[in-house]
């Protein structure tokens, strides 16, 4: 028999869209990926966890992460291995039970040397919302294709960070999650030839979904140094599915940056066209993870999404002092538990900003410039 079989357990159920095995992804392009991302909060400062894991058909590779930042320490628990059987949505002490989809997961993570592990299960709180395609091209090559969707839920189990047992209950602890698959830079880093000094995604990135109990608000924009928005979202998801999405229409940002750094204090996201008339999101960073530092968004040259790790599986445990890592992180994605406000409502959900290269309305002038 073939060493590199083709044929696999997906293979079985009706769900083909090409005439390629579900094993192979209808572009070749080496980038191509599909990913689960979660984060998991108490709508509060006390922790912080973000976790994920992503297929690479075209590089031969599943990887996933679990991201736990609390009392000033961020724990990382990372493991890769080779990508045989695309119906595996485990790698490592890392899985994920697809209970009801669409309504009901759990992922764990066993016992290990990171001093992380989880068993939770995540039910959802607002239907499934399909997200605007992202396309983004540089200078020819397409670096961008993906499509997401995203939801709100609500979490139950248990989550351990250095031998304490935390009580994950539903009544306060939430989160957001969102399922994205397509082309976006994943593994080994490329040579960059005519795009060495030009970013994949230039600009301002937000991304904000937000729980309220009854209905949930999901903003995003990526914003470029010119003012061009290749993408935006203003929506409000209601809990009720009988119930129409609300379009916010066109919103607009005020953003408080600390002095010093990329990284933001505070901000206000005004929807001038809801329904009920124009309204502000006032938004309070409550307790930030970095990312971008160790599970794979981007920094290290020794361990990026999709990056082959060899044959064998691999399982690591980095742990970071927050404050040693800040400096390096701020460039890159930044994630926090975010506190939400407007008219009489508050929520909490994801706060998540990155400023990549000159973006000039936040006096970020050049590549590597802090905020005045």
């Amino acid at each position: 028999m073939n060493e590199e079989r083709n044929i696999s357990a997906w293979d079985e159920f009706p769900v083909h869209q090409t005439s390629e095995f579900i094993r192979h992804a209808a572009t070749s392009d080496r980038n191509f990926y599909d990913r689960y991302y979660f984060n998991l909060h108490p709508s509060s400062d006390d922790y912080f966890a973000i976790f994920g894991l992503g297929q690479y058909p075209n590089l031969g590779t599943t990887d996933a992460f679990l991201a736990v930042t609390k009392d000033g320490t961020q724990r990382v628990m990372r493991t890769s291995k080779p990508l045989v059987e695309r119906s595996d949505v485990s790698v490592g002490p890392f899985r994920i039970e697809i209970d009801k989809p669409l309504e009901k997961l759990r992922v764990i993570v066993e016992p290990n040397e990171a001093d992380v592990a989880m068993d939770v299960t995540w039910t959802a709180s607002i239907p499934a919302f399909e997200e605007p395609r992202q396309y983004l091209r540089s200078r020819g090559t397409v670096v961008f294709d993906t499509q997401r969707f995203a939801q709100m839920g609500r979490w139950e189990g248990t989550l351990n960070v250095a031998g304490e047992d935390i009580t994950v209950d539903p009544s306060h602890c939430g989160g957001s999650r969102d399922r994205s698959w397509g082309v976006r830079p994943v593994g080994e880093k490329q040579p960059d030839g005519i795009r060495q000094s030009i970013s994949v995604m230039p600009g301002m990135w937000n991304y904000m979904p937000v729980d309220f109990g009854d209905h949930s608000i999901i903003y995003m924009c990526h914003e470029r140094a010119d003012g061009v928005r290749p993408l935006e979202e203003a929506v409000r998801v209601w809990q009720d599915p009988a119930r129409l999405p609300d379009w916010l229409g066109r919103p607009s940002w005020e953003h408080d940056m600390i002095s010093g750094t990329r990284l933001l204090s505070g901000s206000r996201i005004t929807f001038p066209d809801a329904p009920e008339g124009p309204f502000t999101m006032q938004v309070r960073p409550l307790l930030t993870n970095f990312i971008s530092i160790g599970t794979g968004y981007g920094f290290e040259d020794d361990w990026r999404h999709g990056m082959w790790q060899g044959e064998e599986e691999v399982v690591q445990a980095l742990t970071y002092n927050v404050d040693d890592i800040r400096g390096l992180a701020q460039y890159g994605v930044v994630d926090s538990v975010g506190e939400f406000r407007y008219n009489d409502q508050t929520g909490y959900g994801l706060y998540e900003h990155g400023f990549f290269g000159p973006f000039p309305p936040m006096n970020l002038h050049d590549r590597g410039d802090v905020h005045p």
